[in-house]
C-alpha cells in the first residue's frame, strides 16, 4: 500500500470524526431549540440520503444498489435504528465528551459479540483489554458518586453495544455488498419506519431550527460516506485509531457551544478506555498478519 493512500485514508476517516462530531453538536443544538428525538431522527435519515446516492453514482454506479439480500439490510436496519437511537439519547443525556468517552468502548462490545456471536477466538489479551476498557467506564461514571447522570451512562453503553452488533451484521453483510449499498438501504429503509414517530413529535420551528435539521442529515451523511471511503484507502487496524480524534472535537464544542468541560475523572478514565480500543485494534491486526502468508510462501 503506497503511503499517499495510507495519508488519504487517515485523512477521510479524521474528517469523518469530525463530521460525526460536529453532528452530535448540530443535535444537542436542535433539541435545545426545541427539536425532539424523532424529528432528529426523521432529518438525519432523509437528508442523507441525496447524499448517499450521489457518493454511489459517483463511485460505483447506481447499478450497484441493485440487492438479493434485501433481508439482511432490514435487520440491519432495524438494529441500526435501535442504536441510533441510544446513541442520539445519550447525546442528548450527557455532555458530548462523556458521550463520546462511552462510544470508545465499542470495540470493546465489538470483542465480546465476536466471541459469542461469530465464535472467534479470543485469547487472555484481548480478554485482559475489554477488562481494563470496563474500568475505565467504572471510573467515568463513577457509580453512586452523583457527578454521572447513569440513565446517561447506560443509554450510552447500550449504544455502543448496539453499534458493536451492527458491525457484525456488516462484517457478513458486506461479503457480497458494497459499502455504499449498505449506507443506501439503512437511510432509505429507516425513513418509513420514523414517519409514524415524527408525526406525533413533529412540530412548528424557526428557520434556525429548521437549519440545524437539515444540518444534522447532511453532515451525518457526509461523515458516513468519508467513513467508507475511508476503508477504501487504508485497513481498518490505521484508521480506526482516528476515532479517538472525536473526544478532542467533543471537548471542544462543549466548550465553545454549551460552557461544558469533561469532569475530572473522564481525564482520567478516558485514556484507559482508549488504550483498551487501540490495543484490541493493534492485537487484531497482528493475529492476522500473522495468519496471513506472505507473498511467495
Amino acid at each position: 500500500m503506497s503511503t499517499d493512500r495510507l495519508f488519504t485514508g487517515i485523512g477521510l476517516r479524521l474528517f469523518a470524526i469530525f463530521c460525526l462530531a460536529s453532528m452530535a453538536a448540530l443535535i444537542k443544538l436542535a433539541e435545545a431549540g426545541g427539536a425532539g428525538l424523532a424529528e432528529i431522527m426523521f432529518f438525519r435519515q432523509l437528508a442523507a440520503i441525496p447524499i448517499v446516492v450521489a457518493f454511489v453514482a459517483l463511485g460505483d454506479g447506481l447499478a450497484t444498489l441493485k440487492t438479493s439480500r434485501f433481508k439482511s439490510h432490514a435487520i440491519r436496519t432495524g438494529v441500526g435504528l435501535i442504536g441510533m437511537v441510544a446513541n442520539f439519547g445519550a447525546i442528548l443525556l450527557l455532555p458530548l465528551a462523556e458521550a463520546q468517552t462511552l462510544a470508545f468502548t465499542v470495540p470493546i462490545f465489538a470483542t465480546i459479540l465476536g466471541s459469542l456471536w461469530l465464535k472467534e477466538a479470543t485469547g487472555w489479551h484481548r480478554w485482559g483489554a475489554v477488562i481494563a476498557g470496563f474500568v475505565g467506564v467504572v471510573i467515568v461514571a463513577q457509580p453512586g458518586g452523583g457527578h454521572f447522570p447513569l440513565v446517561g451512562a447506560a443509554v450510552g453503553l447500550f449504544a455502543a453495544f448496539m453499534v458493536a452488533s451492527v458491525s457484525i451484521l456488516l462484517r457478513q453483510l458486506t461479503r457480497s455488498e458494497s459499502a455504499g449499498t449498505t449506507v443506501f438501504y439503512f437511510s432509505l429503509l429507516s425513513v418509513p419506519l420514523i414517519v409514524p414517530f415524527y408525526i406525533v413529535d413533529a412540530q412548528a420551528h424557526g428557520i434556525w431550527v429548521w437549519a440545524l435539521l437539515i444540518g444534522i442529515g447532511v453532515v451525518g451523511g457526509m461523515g458516513q460516506i468519508a467513513l467508507t471511503a475511508a476503508l477504501r484507502f487504508a485497513p481498518v487496524s490505521s484508521v480506526v485509531p482516528m476515532d479517538y480524534s472525536g473526544l478532542v472535537w467533543a471537548t471542544l464544542y462543549g466548550w465553545l457551544l454549551f460552557g461544558v468541560l469533561p469532569g475530572d475523572w473522564t481525564w482520567i478514565g478516558a485514556p484507559i478506555i482508549i488504550a483498551s480500543g487501540l490495543y484490541i485494534v493493534w492485537r487484531e491486526h497482528r493475529l492476522r498478519r500473522a495468519s496471513t502468508p506472505t507473498i511467495g510462501e
